[in-house]
């Protein structure tokens, strides 16, 4: 017999030399055949033994597993310190007051809600912080992490926007401030991010591919904890050496991406205070749309990304715990709002996530991601157009908002799982297309949100018209003699034959 310890060709090979010798009997024909079956049985039995020495192959829910403790310190966080918060709120005063017609609810209620919302992000995002005092996390293990940072990687500055924006949008609900001054702060913390490369690189997936088109060089960029990102970039020469350089380097997608930042944030703050109308609408959108988030976040650590991955799990996972901690006192019937100081934040927070995703320059993930928060996006989109077309300023506040028109038919409740199972279809989407089914899922998103904007243009429409009939029915109205005067000079006409 041969030895089974050889390939399989090298058994075969002499006995099929011999073959073509001299004719095998049928004897030696099977006795053949009898070895080569036992010699395959023996090297699936080697094949399944080495097999099993392989270590298994890590997934999504495995490495959700090692960082659940901070879901669970921020969502109990959230929990807890939300009834304090109410009770805070309603000792200062610091209440929504039903002043106007369009607000759903006909009691004060409670704000503060945010500070909640906030104090359980920044508990599970410190939670991280201190895993090695506690050990209570298993990191994924990764070639690129960032060892220089903190455990758990989230940027610094990622911390200090989430707090000007959560501390600007709590001063505007104790005392109230200017709009414009919101926007600076908000600009302010879309610098915080810039400076530590969060979400600058977002643009590199359009940029690159035209610029090869166009015969324009690209250049390799080192990233911080391993591996390196494809961008544009020149030099100009400076006439003497300052502080030791001879010439300034100018990243183009550094720059734009910079820019990028600041959109994302001020249209994401602004999208996310605007939807947030109807009790628990807000949390529990952004509760969906950080979930959807968070398993792209995880697909990504499983191919070890980049030296974001950890991060992006930290911060998804904190965002969702406190959502969830807080979703309970803000549905319906609602005792505690989040006020600017959460709706702001929140947006924040998202699209910083959603920012995270283009990292390594995978452009189409952020699309992803927006396509995961469209809600917000759709509804801002509609109103600027709405306004827009009914002749009333952007900031004008009026009940057509998507969930103003769900709650008239709806009530509050049945509107606010419409918009939670419309939110859950575009998770699904970006989850979708994060793993490549990119046609399919621009085209349905096409639809449905072509579908969402007729119907809400149709009824700005209908507003601009019913304005302008009515406005022409007073400039007829005010031109004509009243009825009693055309009676009485009727009276005086004289008589034709």
């Amino acid at each position: 017999m041969s030895d089974p310890t050889l390939p399989i060709s090298a058994a075969i090979a002499p006995q099929s030399l011999g073959a073509t010798q001299a004719a095998a009997s049928p004897q030696e024909l099977s006795t053949q055949i009898s070895d080569l079956a036992h010699q395959s049985a023996q090297i699936n039995d080697r094949i399944q033994e080495l097999a099993k020495q392989l270590p298994a192959p890590v997934t999504r829910l495995d490495i959700f597993h090692g960082y659940m403790g901070i879901f669970v310190v921020s969502f109990l966080v959230a929990l807890l310190i939300t009834p304090l918060m109410r009770r805070l709120a309603i000792s200062q005063g610091i209440v929504d007051r039903p002043s106007e017609a369009r607000k759903v609810h006909r009691v004060p209620i409670a704000y503060l809600g945010g500070v909640a919302v906030y104090v359980g992000i920044l508990a599970g995002i410190l939670f991280a912080y201190t895993a090695p005092l506690h050990n209570l996390i298993s990191f994924h293990e990764s070639t690129k992490s960032d060892h220089s940072g903190l455990p758990g990687g989230v940027p610094l500055s990622v911390l200090i926007g989430m707090t000007v924006i959560m501390l600007a949008g709590l001063w505007d609900d104790v005392v109230g401030t200017y709009p414009r001054l919101k926007i600076a702060w908000m600009l302010i913390a879309a610098g915080a991010l810039a400076t530590e490369d969060v979400g600058v690189k977002v643009a590199a997936g359009v940029l690159i591919p035209i610029a090869k088109a166009l015969g324009i060089h690209t250049v390799m960029q080192n990233l911080a904890g391993g591996g390196t990102v494809e961008t544009i970039a020149f030099h100009i020469p400076l006439p003497t050496t300052v502080l030791g350089y001879a010439n300034i380097n100018v990243d183009i997608i550094y720059w734009i991406g910079t820019a990028v930042i600041a959109v994302f944030v001020l249209g994401a703050c602004n999208a996310s205070n605007l939807i947030d109308g109807l009790d628990g609408l807000l949390t529990g959108v952004t509760t969906i749309a950080n979930a959807g988030l968070l398993i792209i976040a995880l697909g990504l650590a499983v191919i070890d990304d980049g030296p974001r991955d950890a991060p992006r799990i930290v911060l998804g996972l904190a965002v969702l715990g406190a959502c969830l901690g807080f979703l309970p006192h803000n549905f319906n019937p609602a005792t505690i709002f989040l006020g600017d100081a959460g709706s702001l934040m929140l947006g924040y927070c998202t699209i910083v996530l959603v920012l995270m995703l283009g990292d390594t320059g995978k452009t189409h993930l952020v699309m992803a991601g927006l396509i995961i928060y469209a809600i917000p996006i759709i509804d801002t989109t509609l109103a600027i157009v709405r306004r827009k077309m009914s002749g009333r300023k952007i900031s004008d506040a009026d009940d057509h908002h998507l969930h103003h028109m769900l709650k008239r038919a709806l009530g509050v409740k049945g509107a606010v799982f419409v918009l939670y199972g419309i939110g859950i279809g575009f998770a699904s989407l970006g989850v979708l297309l994060s793993e490549g089914r990119q046609r399919v899922v621009y085209a349905l998103v096409c639809v449905f949100a072509a579908f969402i904007g007729v119907i809400a243009l149709k009824i700005g429409r209908k507003e601009l018209i019913e304005r302008q009939m009515l406005e022409a029915e007073a400039r007829r109205n005010a031109g004509d003699p009243p009825a009693a005067a055309k009676t009485a000079d009727a009276g005086n006409l004289p008589h034709q034959a």
